[in-house]
């Protein structure tokens, strides 16, 4: 039983699929697009980015085993550096989960609709598509933490496939001699690489998934750090690989120009049934994402409200140990961002809140770090980490400054808006516990 009397129900293949899925999402399947015109840039950009966040990852394993009795990175914060810079990474990082389930739940609509365009055309069905995908898989995850991991398996699995068959096709082609590679002739610059490491930080957003339902976690301790590192080296691998395969065989301005990749690059080569399930799978890769990331909104408030830095209404666990009124109010603010940007459009919606998740996340991820070298300066942790620490602060500044002012100054405004709920949780607290009257003076003699 873990800390907060649920079953702990997260093995390492759990786990695992965990890391994998919620990273393997929509990015990657539309990124080669983005990337295309930079070209070799873009090789340098992965292996920076891959490189970054294998450090951050680290950091995030370290902690889990050091601390294999907290309950995720609230208390790894919450011990280093105290309670309230660990109420205001969590929150931000919240907010980064609702707003990821938004953008993914329109991700998958995005690529359904490539298969029914006239239906999806009809006023109203896809933001009402979205949101209903919110629900379902909100009530998956209410089932229980082990249901929704063998979702995250099955899906996890499914969801690989359209890049293997890029990695294969590129292989069948490469091995036969004499292709040239298509990359687009951009000269390699700094600036160039700069902006395809930005681009690429959104797909490589999840290598913490482990350690947020860390008191669902069998074994915490060797199994958050192995889920994490080997997840994060996995994805990193596939995501080079695949994205190389694009560059290397379908022409930059085709690539440039193209809504489905990936679709194109298999179609291409295997017709155009091959190219139609490369679409359902990156739908299902999407929808498989949204499983893993809805399990982990009901989690920061369930934790929050434990530490008694958030309303004890949201502590409450179904019979099953999920936290469905957490769930139920995550879901519900997705929702309710769908609704109310609906008529952005697709693209431009997710845009939007993919650029807004990702700047929640970079919070977590960088005082992450500061937590680390807080701990290893008071001897917690080993200082055999201090360079792998450093350079993931490094790179997580770094990709503040590669995400712009727009994305930093919605940083700033999601976390202003934890300071009103932590003022009134301290008053709350004040007004429920006042402080005992003082004892009357003793009579004089």
């Amino acid at each position: 039983m873990s800390e907060t009397g649920e079953a702990r129900q997260l093995g390492i293949w759990i786990c695992l699929a965990l890391v994998v899925g919620n990273m393997i999402g929509s990015g990657i399947f539309l990124l080669p697009a983005n990337l295309a015109p930079l070209g070799v840039n873009a090789i340098w950009g992965w292996v920076i980015t891959i490189g970054g966040a294998m450090c951050l990852a680290s950091v995030f394993a370290s902690l889990a085993k050091a601390m294999p009795d907290a309950g995720g990175p609230y208390d790894y914060v919450a011990r280093s550096l105290g309670s309230p810079p660990a109420f205001l990474v969590m929150w931000s990082y919240w907010i980064s989960t609702w707003v990821t389930n938004a953008a993914i739940s329109i991700a998958a609509v995005s690529y359904l609709s490539t298969l029914a365009p006239g239906f999806f055309a009809v006023p109203g069905v896809a933001p009402l598509l979205a949101i209903a995908f919110v629900a379902l898989f909100t009530a998956i995850a209410c089932t229980g933490a082990h249901v929704s991991g063998g979702v995250q398996i099955l899906t996890s699995v499914l969801k690989v496939m359209p890049l293997i068959a890029a990695m294969l096709i590129a292989l069948i082609v490469l091995s036969k001699g004499g292709h040239q590679p298509q990359f687009a002739p951009t000269p390699v610059t700094p600036n160039g690489v700069a902006a395809a490491a930005a681009l690429t930080l959104w797909a490589m957003l999840g290598f913490e998934c482990a350690a947020v339902p860390a008191a669902r976690v069998k074994d915490p301790a060797r199994t958050i750090p192995r889920a994490t590192l080997i997840g994060t080296l996995t994805v990193g691998l596939i995501y080079l690989a695949a994205s190389s395969a694009v560059f290397l065989l379908l022409p930059a301005d085709v690539a440039a120009k193209s809504a489905a990749p990936f679709a194109d690059l298999v179609g291409s080569y295997w017709g155009p049934t091959a190219s139609l399930l490369v679409v359902f799978f990156a739908a299902i890769s999407c929808l498989g994402a949204l499983n893993g990331w809805v399990l982990l909104q009901g989690e920061v408030p369930l934790t929050l409200a434990r530490r008694g830095v958030f309303p004890q209404w949201f502590g409450k666990v179904n019979s099953r140990g999920m936290p469905v009124r957490a769930q139920v109010l995550s879901s519900t603010l997705a929702a309710l961002l769908v609704a109310a940007n609906y008529t952005r459009g697709l693209t431009e919606l997710f845009a939007f809140m993919a650029l807004l998740a990702t700047v929640a996340t970079l919070v977590l991820y960088f005082v992450a770090t500061i937590a680390a070298l807080r701990m290893m300066a008071r001897g917690e942790l080993s200082r055999g980490m201090l360079l792998i620490t450093l350079v993931g602060a490094v790179y997580a500044v770094w990709t503040f400054y590669g995400a712009g002012k727009e994305a930093t100054l919605w940083g700033l405004l999601l976390l202003m808006t934890a300071i009103p709920v932590w003022f009134g949780m301290r008053l709350n607290a004040l007004w429920s516990n006042p402080a005992p009257a003082a004892a009357p003076a003793a009579p004089p003699e």
